[in-house]
């Protein structure tokens, strides 16, 4: 929420500057995010000087341009070359000189440098108006007033403002403070605290009155429940023109584009007040009557944005005395009601809607306007009235509107203000220390919550209705907290704290894993689990018809619960490769959703994303590219240090894959994992290759469960390695030697590895070489080598024997 500094001073007047005041609104509870300095003209025209035309002649080389002799004021007068049909000697022009810089409508800017027009020299610009942002003149130049001294800046010669602007981190809770009015009563309650007596000056209406009672609407409400509150008036005979300066000047700042003066009223008044307004144009109302109600489910209405929409049974919608649709009450207003430059006579409307009805409607049409995010947070139903007299008094002094109907106020039952008992024992036990009763009814005071009664134990409270958070005792101390500041509560010296052991067999196999993958240089990623249905697109194995879909979805890129980690996890690699984080290792814990013929199922899966180099680049050692065998390898070890062994690899039959492999053991599907496909890739605008794997948790937490981990003591014997050169048919594989060779040897055989492989010309056709080399080790005692030599002797023979090999 964006909160114009000026515009708050109208409500406290304050000497600080806007870092201190920040800072304080922030101790308040309304962080303050960040301030920028805003100019009601972009750049405040630095470097424009008021300069004296001496002399203008025709250029010698264009029919359409002048040469001109300018005095800036210093003495030294500059040629200046301008093609504006209305420039003449003797005039007083505004004249940018060497250096400064212009900005066009949309605030891109160009700089006035030295150069040369048709051959002749220009040091300098004479401006038009719209070129110094004054307006939207660009017929010739703007000429100035004959009486201003050369050489005078321009910014003393227009009402240049400079604003700063706050932009607040607003809770959702904070109502209240959806306003400039509301910002400064919490700034006066702050001030207050540090002994800084300030009033808070309220926007008065006491002119109000009606000029004459010439058109009347009567409002008719059908549901008091949707529409607690709802007022409206009648002012006639007003020109749409342009607002004052001041209003757009702080409209503006905020980011507000002005319109007209009407709208820029109603828009000034729900940012000043907090209280959304909306003004019909009266001739497009047919009937002398607003009707405040619900449309049959289907019926089509066109909104301010020419976008037809389809109407919920829910919808609270403003009509007329046909059931004519003028506007999705609280949210947006309709294309054939709105005010245009020939309107003439408004109905202004001013009401309270159900923030659940308006919250609802605007999610169902996503349609996020100023007034529904007040409305759907609840704004203070009796601040109704006084806003529409507040804007219809604005009306009347900036449009010459007359007030041509008493106000229709329907308010069925009147909303009380609320009642605490407030407990100074609560209180201290839930602060952790005592605050001086004095001052927390000053506090209290400062607050506008009134004391009704008084005892030694605690205070009878009634809240304004504007703190529609404020319903209970807690909600109290956090008031007085706040305000008599976070930062005044003592630290205790002591910390209590429990120490509690976790006993749960999967978080503990979950972190072990996760403790591995981050000792291998993985991060962990926590994704929604809220995605985008057109994922489900972009693969054949996920089932439109098994989304879990949202109900009231936030957006169009989170309606749907993910059936896959895939997505989310490109999402995070397409980010971080776009900010040339290239090389990337991701595993994330998650759950995937499905609803299978309306029986919902959550299974747990874990995750990586592999992309890039394996490690970062360094002087003393090449850099290799993770690829298939290195992920291979990671999931091996996963799933060894878990226990799990000898599962079978096939292809898969997952089409997010260009090429990969499923792992399982038996029937059970334990992981899979391959290359993405780069048409997946390219929906996420990531270039190079990604591996990905995806582990059914659910299935390894089962095979883990059964699974004993066996530890064996280190031998303190020494173990032997021997190697065979074998000559094998070509089409012997490396598993078939190391079968019979443990088939051979059970007892002090405990590794066999291929170290090296040989296919050639000076080899016997249809034959290759295998260098086989094997561990032998006796847990009990030394090997002697007569027992080496009789275990290798004997693998020899086996290799003989079934392979047909020949020893090399």
């Amino acid at each position: 929420m964006k909160i114009s500094y000026n515009w708050l001073q109208q409500f406290v007047k304050i000497d600080w500057d806007a870092t201190k005041t920040g800072e304080l609104l922030t101790d308040l509870g309304l962080e303050v995010e960040g301030i920028e300095t805003k100019e009601s003209i972009k750049g405040s025209l630095k470097g424009i000087v008021v300069g004296k035309v001496l002399t203008c002649v025709q250029h010698p080389n264009a029919d359409r341009l002048k040469v001109t002799t300018v005095d800036l004021g210093d003495g030294n007068p500059v040629q200046i070359v301008c093609g504006a049909p209305n420039v003449a000697a003797g005039q007083k022009v505004p004249v940018a000189t060497i250096g400064t810089m212009l900005y066009d409508d949309k605030g891109v800017g160009f700089k006035i440098k030295k150069g040369k027009i048709r051959g002749e020299e220009s040091h300098g610009m004479i401006c038009a108006e719209d070129e110094l942002g004054l307006g939207s003149g660009h017929d010739g130049i703007l000429v100035l007033d004959e009486k201003l001294k050369e050489g005078t800046l321009a910014s003393d010669v227009f009402n240049i403002k400079t604003d700063y602007v706050f932009e607040i981190g607003l809770t959702p809770n904070r109502s209240d403070a959806m306003s400039h009015y509301g910002v400064a009563r919490d700034l006066r309650a702050g001030l207050i605290q540090k002994d800084v007596q300030k009033e808070l000056i309220s926007p008065s209406v006491s002119n109000f009155h009606v000029d004459e009672r010439t058109l009347r609407f009567d409002v008719e409400v059908e549901d008091k429940e949707l529409v607690p509150r709802y007022c409206g008036i009648t002012i006639t005979d007003i020109t749409v023109k342009d607002s004052p300066e001041f209003i757009q000047n702080h409209l503006k700042a905020i980011g507000i584009a002005p319109k007209n003066n009407i709208v820029d009223i109603t828009n000034y008044v729900l940012h000043e007040l907090g209280q959304p307004l909306h003004a019909f144009d009266a001739q497009k109302i047919k009937g002398t009557k607003i009707k405040v109600k619900t449309l049959e489910e289907g019926t089509k209405f066109t909104t301010l944005d020419d976008v037809e929409r389809t109407l919920s049974g829910d919808d609270i919608m403003i009509c007329d005395a046909d059931d004519t649709p003028l506007c999705l009450g609280g949210v947006f207003g309709g294309s054939q009601s709105g005010v245009t430059e020939h309107t003439t006579s408004i109905f202004l409307e001013s009401a309270y809607f159900n923030p659940v009805s308006v919250r609802k409607t605007a999610k169902r049409h996503a349609l996020n306007t100023d007034a529904s995010f007040r409305f759907e947070r609840g704004i203070d139903i009796n601040m109704t009235e006084y806003a529409l007299k507040r804007a219809a008094l604005l009306i009347e002094e900036f449009a010459g509107g007359k007030l041509a109907s008493d106000i229709s106020d329907f308010y069925p039952v009147k909303v009380e203000d609320f009642q605490v008992f407030f407990s100074y024992q609560n209180a201290y036990r839930l602060i952790g220390q005592e605050i001086p009763k004095e001052k927390i009814k000053n506090i209290l005071a400062s607050l506008e919550i009134k004391i009704n009664s008084e005892t030694e134990g605690g205070l009878g409270l009634t809240i304004p209705s504007y703190r529609t958070d404020v319903q209970r005792e807690a909600d109290i101390i956090e008031e007085i907290l706040r305000v008599y500041g976070y930062n005044n509560i003592e630290f205790s010296h002591k910390l209590n704290t429990s120490i509690s052991f976790d006993s749960n067999k999967e978080t503990k196999i979950e972190n072990i894993i996760a403790d591995q993958l981050s000792s291998l240089g993985f991060n962990e990623t926590m994704a929604n689990s809220l995605t985008k249905s057109d994922y489900t697109k972009l693969s054949e194995n996920i089932n439109d018809e098994a989304n879990v879909a949202m109900l009231n979805p936030l957006s169009s890129d989170l309606d749907v619960m993910r059936q896959s980690l895939l997505f989310s996890g490109l999402e995070s690699v397409s980010y971080n490769l776009n900010r040339r984080n290239n090389s990337l290792k991701f595993y994330e814990f998650g759950k995937t959703y499905h609803n299978y013929n309306s029986k919902y199922q959550e299974d747990k899966h874990l995750t990586l994303f592999v992309t890039g180099n394996r490690t970062k680049d360094s002087w003393n050692s090449k850099t290799t590219t993770s690829d298939f065998f290195y992920v291979k390898g990671i999931i091996t070890s996963v799933l060894e240090r878990l226990g799990i062994s000898n599962f079978k690899t096939s292809p898969t039959k997952n089409d997010v894959f260009s090429e990969g492999i499923a792992l399982s053991l038996g029937k059970i599907k334990v992981a899979e994992f391959g290359v993405v496909k780069r048409s997946i890739l390219k929906e996420f605008g990531i270039k190079q290759e990604v591996l990905f794997a995806d582990f059914n948790w659910d299935n390894i937490l089962k095979l883990a469960s059964k699974k004993q981990l066996k530890v064996t003591e280190i031998s303190k014997f020494p173990s032997v390695k021997r190697d065979l050169a074998l000559l094998l048919d070509s089409k012997t594989q490396f598993k078939e030697i190391y079968n019979i060779a443990f088939q051979s040897e059970k007892n002090i055989l405990k590794e066999v590895d291929l170290f090296d492989v040989y296919e050639g010309d000076k080899l016997p056709e249809g034959k290759k070489s295998y260098a086989v080399s094997f561990v032998l080790q006796d847990n009990s005692k030394t090997l002697e080598d007569n027992q080496i030599d009789k275990v290798m002797q004997k693998l020899q023979q086996s290799f003989e024997k079934n392979l047909e090999a020949v020893l090399r």
